[in-house]
């Protein structure tokens, strides 16, 4: 499978300020927060103060208890994970841990960690805070897991200590100071990527038994919360300064292993609405945000902002509940395959070089089906289909979110609206179901079956396929109403097997069941960008959303 380079673009008017803006564009390999290497002597930078616009609040800050990008966003600057992400090519790096080793045909992994570095409340981080956190992820009360989806954990190791005929989790063993190894019950090729994830930051063993992490003792926004999720405490360049309202503020850590930073204060902006990111990015009161929308590309260019764009490694898919009335029928499914223009959606509302998608597996991967099963664009053969499931015009409910921007789905009303009339087009019956993003729409679409179709989408955080088709289709969910024990146990394994022509054909053929089976349609492989104003420099823009300040560099002055 491919492990070809992340692709990054800067776009800006004006031919003037185009060797900067390369450099802006391009993380510097030996960068020490990429690759691991210890930093080299440099004098103090500067500090400086970046503000970034964001489309939503955190859903929290507990990394183990989160699944959303805007959370990662936030915990990727505190909690650091044993794997990097290589900037140029996507491929584990080293980062905590300095080497690794695959033993007993990958049913263990052994880790070398790195050695000097501290935690913010000054623990020292060593191979026990390591075994820590392995165990609380393992042994995480099923009271305060959510509802919705699947946490990583479960994800990549397929279960929790109770269920542990399920997990691939076995132990994680202390072998020094500075050595830990982990035993799993069968082999998982991908799980040296896996830890990537920014779901595996590792947090300081004191911090979790002081915050009682694994206990709902605090309130935040009408939800409990333990006490540690409103002040994590980790490894990484940056620590939590407050967390108020939707206002999140970091302050560069000194005793920091890595690359010195010369950004001393982090603000994250809530801004929602894309015409409102622009306001604030033309004004001065932002220093670049993400999730930039076609309608506000034009806006940009003529003001001489800075675009940068990302690599594809997400998908945008629209769910279809198997466990809702006629959506049982795979003809109905069929239909509503036939009768979305994916093109048209595309082609309306994401930037350019933004791809349909035919399968969950983003093509980066190298697992891509020429002679996949797909469903073009057929009014006809859909209303036929229709026809034949004996449709009667029943309602199906059809949820959106509203009020947010992601990297899959940057404008939801507006793709929601015109997927809405392609459907209505051939007879179906739609009836909408808005509902704000930070009002619970994970939580209706994932966590309850009280739905016939649904936008959703996933954002890739590390390079195996697994990482898609296992998070999305690895186990029944109420998401899909989806129960397929060939295909449950085809990822299974799928992930178990070496890399190589075997494992290639594995995921050929998932992407076809997948496409036969219909739990959802895939529509979309979105370019998504950033946009940066005149103070940044250098940013580093990451597919995988690996993106640390410490490495920002802003013009002083």
């Amino acid at each position: 499978m491919s492990t070809s380079p992340a692709r990054r673009t800067v776009l800006k008017a004006g031919a003037a300020a185009a060797a900067v803006l390369l450099t802006g564009c391009t993380s510097t390999p030996s960068s020490p927060a990429s690759t691991g290497t210890s930093p080299a002597p440099s004098a103090t930078p500067e500090k400086l103060s970046f503000t970034m616009g964001t489309a939503a609040s955190p859903a929290g800050l507990d990394a183990a208890l989160v699944r959303d990008s805007e959370s990662f966003r936030v915990t990727r600057q505190i909690l650091e994970t044993l794997i990097g992400v290589d900037p140029d090519t996507g491929v584990p790096a080293p980062r905590l841990a300095t080497g690794w080793e695959e033993l007993d045909n990958r049913r263990s992994y052994r880790f070398t960690l790195r050695s000097g570095v501290t935690f913010h409340d000054g623990t020292a981080f060593n191979a026990e805070a390591v075994r820590v956190n392995f165990q609380r992820w393992f042994n995480l009360p099923k009271k305060i897991r959510p509802a919705e989806g699947r946490l990583p954990f479960e994800a990549v190791f397929g279960g929790f200590a109770d269920s542990p005929g399920d997990s691939l989790y076995v132990d994680c063993k202390v072998l020094g100071p500075l050595e830990v190894q982990l035993d799993l019950s069968r082999p998982y090729t991908g799980l040296v990527a896996a830890l990537s994830s920014p779901a595996f930051g590792i947090s300081s063993p004191a911090a979790l038994a002081k915050g009682k992490a694994d206990e709902l003792t605090e309130e935040r926004n009408g939800a409990k919360v333990s006490a540690y999720a409103l002040h994590p405490v980790g490894t990484g360049p940056f620590k939590l300064a407050s967390w108020e309202g939707d206002a999140v503020m970091l302050s560069a850590f000194d005793g920091y292993w890595g690359a010195a930073s010369q950004v001393s204060t982090v603000a994250f902006k809530v801004l929602p609405h894309p015409a409102t990111r622009v306001r604030e990015l033309l004004a001065g009161e932002i220093d670049g945000y993400d999730l930039v929308t076609p309608g506000t590309y034009a806006d940009l260019a003529r003001n001489g902002m800075q675009v940068l764009q990302r690599d594809p490694f997400a998908v945008l898919y629209l769910g279809m509940n198997q466990s809702s009335g006629p959506l049982a029928d795979i003809r109905m499914r069929q239909a509503i395959a036939h009768a979305v223009d994916r093109r048209a959606v595309i082609d309306s509302f994401f930037l350019k070089g933004t791809n349909e998608a035919r399968q969950f597996i983003p093509p980066s991967l190298g697992v891509n089906n020429e002679d996949i099963t797909y469903y073009g664009y057929d009014p006809e053969q859909s209303q036929s289909l229709l026809k034949a499931a004996g449709y009667d015009g029943e309602p199906l409910t059809f949820h959106y979110p509203l009020n947010v921007t992601r990297a899959y789905l940057p404008t939801p009303e507006k793709v929601y609206a015109e997927l809405s009339r392609q459907l209505t087009a051939v007879g179906i019956n739609i009836k909408p179901m808005p509902l704000a993003w930070d009002e619970g729409y994970l939580q209706r679409v994932q966590g309850t079956d009280k739905h016939a179709l649904h936008l959703a989408g996933l954002s890739g955080s590390y390079r195996d396929p697994d990482n898609f088709v296992g998070t999305l289709f690895g186990a029944p969910s109420a998401e899909f109403g989806f129960k397929s024990a060939v295909i449950f146990s085809r990822i299974a394994r799928a992930k178990a097997l070496p890399n190589g022509p075997e494992r290639t054909q594995a995921y050929l053929d998932i992407n076809d069941l997948l496409a036969r089976r219909l739990p959802a349609l895939p529509l979309a492989f979105p370019i998504s960008a950033l946009a940066m104003g005149p103070r940044v420099q250098s940013y580093p823009a990451s597919s995988m959303l690996d993106e640390v300040y410490n490495l920002v560099r802003l013009q002083s002055g």
